[in-house]
């Protein structure tokens, strides 16, 4: 129970990396502020605020599900308000929503662009912005970001432009971050994967084979873990990848973490 009375606020926490970064370290004790858009079911899509928090405590931890948009500066300053008075502070911040749309400049519809903009590279900042204040008080502090390390090779420009812009921009929020908050002993990092990993949208952009070509999210979720173990005062400005995290930790075999263990696993994007 590593992360006991510890408090986790994790945006886009309905499915996929950002489930499994809640169920990960609600088994370890955490609290868990289990944040997203979906405060009902999808006919698509599984997973609510809800569905996740009562997963969260039948894992272990403590669970507030809320309802955020992270484009909107008072519905996530409301969100941090809620969760401090539930929980009495914030010991970590996940930034995992995320919009992805792969178009190039001429197809891409610019409500589009704007939308992964918003939430990508805007969201990022924002919720960062207003987790500041709450992440001083904790012994420990983390901000990880779900976001890639800043590659200048131009075919990550030249063959998805716009959604490049807006991770890119989470990427420097890192950057920028993890030298603004070092004197506070604020530990901001990113974590990227090795492989895809077979989230909804890996399914909507690929399809079932896109999904045997993919490893599980639970892989990036243990990476996380490793990562809020370490030192938060030495442990800043870093661009993890999932598997080399867990090389360190030990791990030797990721066969596990695939779906189709028989498949090749595609490597993911942004990593040459």
């Amino acid at each position: 129970m590593e992360f006991k009375n510890k408090t986790v606020f994790i945006t886009g926490a309905t499915r996929g990396i950002g489930r499994e970064i809640a169920l990960k370290m609600a088994s370890s004790g955490a609290n868990i502020v289990v944040t997203g858009k979906s405060n009902v079911p999808h006919p698509k899509l599984p997973g609510t605020i809800f569905t996740v928090a009562e997963e969260v405590v039948k894992s272990g931890g403590r669970a507030l599900p809320l309802k955020i948009d992270v484009r909107d500066e008072i519905s996530v300053k409301k969100c941090f308000d809620d969760a401090v008075d539930k929980f009495g502070g914030i010991d970590i911040l996940v930034n995992n929503a995320s919009a992805i749309l792969l178009m190039d400049t001429q197809a891409l519809p610019m409500k589009r662009y704007d939308l992964m903009q918003q939430v990508n590279a805007r969201g990022t900042f924002m919720v960062s912005k207003y987790a500041i204040s709450h992440l001083k008080g904790s012994t420990n502090p983390h901000i990880l970001t779900l976001s890639p390390p800043i590659n200048l090779n131009p075919k990550w420009f030249g063959n998805h432009l716009a959604y490049t812009i807006s991770k890119y921009g989470m990427s420097m929020t890192t950057l920028g971050l993890s030298v603004e908050l070092k004197e506070y002993g604020i530990g901001v990092n990113s974590l990227w994967p090795k492989t895809i990993i077979g989230t909804a949208a890996i399914k909507y952009l690929m399809g079932d084979e896109g999904m045997k070509l993919s490893r599980r999210p639970q892989i990036v979720a243990d990476a996380a873990f490793e990562i809020f173990k370490k030192n938060s005062k030495t442990t800043t400005g870093n661009f993890f990848i999932d598997e080399e995290v867990l090389k360190e930790a030990g791990i030797k075999d990721f066969s596990d973490y695939s779906f189709n263990k028989e498949n090749k696993i595609l490597p993911d994007i942004f990593l040459d």
